[in-house]
């Protein structure tokens, strides 16, 4: 399939859709909430896909919707499927790669997926209370599990930048590396991600996912449910044959780290 706001490629099993309006700081219309939703149709029916990078050209993620759109249809985009619905559910894991600014749906954006890696010029900020619109893409629930509920009020009711540090500070990101570093970094992690189980990982994420919005003592019991249901798939001389690698592979890291 032919995009026109994105670029779209799979390489080794990695997804990578990268928002490709520059000139605009990569905000959200029309032409690029499709490509992204078809984007990530592609990656979730491909099979040799396993994780997906999000990340943007220039010098910005993803600036939220195009104001200038708004202003020229008199409202907010009707957009029938948003591409942050299709981030949010997802089967296969996704990793945010925060390259500048992400602001209000860019934020959204970079909320909705697993994880999120930033460059250390990265910048997240929520306008919506400047703009005069309330979040349509779950900022409003999302930004609170995140960094607490204090810190999402403030940034929420302010509309003031957050930079790449303090995110990391408050548990808003994953990680934060130098701007060169981050595609690699985030290869990097697509990779330890893609050695794992895929069919645990899958499991792991629906799982974390859904106990997500319930108390503690159901999602304990969702838990070992999926627990047994999964052991039924699972062939127990395999694991012993994984037990091997994954001693070996803990070692490695151990002595990387002295």
């Amino acid at each position: 399939m032919t995009y026109s706001s994105i670029i779209f490629e799979v390489k080794e099993k990695k997804a990578f859709i990268i928002l490709n309006r520059s000139e605009a700081l990569n905000a959200i219309n029309k032409p690029l909430n499709q490509d992204v939703c078809h984007a990530l149709d592609e990656a979730e029916r491909d099979e040799n896909v396993e994780v997906i990078i999000i990340t943007g050209a220039g010098r910005a993620f993803c600036t939220g919707l195009d104001l200038k759109d708004i202003e020229k249809e008199k409202g907010l985009p009707n957009l029938r499927i948003s591409m942050l619905d299709k981030v949010l559910r997802m089967p296969k894991p996704t990793i945010a790669a925060v390259n500048g600014f992400a602001i209000t749906g860019g934020f959204e954006l970079a909320l909705s997926c697993d994880i999120i890696l930033a460059s250390e010029k990265a910048m997240f900020a929520d306008t919506h209370s400047r703009v005069g619109v309330l979040p349509g893409g779950g900022l409003s629930q999302l930004l609170p599990r995140l960094v607490g509920i204090k810190k999402a009020k403030e940034l929420s009711f302010t509309g003031n930048y957050m930079n790449a540090q303090e995110a990391l500070q408050f548990g808003l990101v994953n990680r934060v590396v130098p701007p060169a570093d981050l595609i690699p970094a985030a290869r990097k992690l697509a990779d330890d991600i893609i050695s794992a189980d895929q069919g645990t990982v899958r499991k792991l994420k629906s799982l974390i996912d859904r106990g997500e919005g319930m108390t503690l003592e159901d999602a304990l019991a969702l838990e070992r449910h999926e627990h047994k249901m999964h052991l039924k798939t699972k062939a127990f001389e395999d694991m012993g044959k994984r037990r091997v690698n994954i001693l070996e592979r803990g070692r490695r890291q151990a002595r990387i780290r002295e």
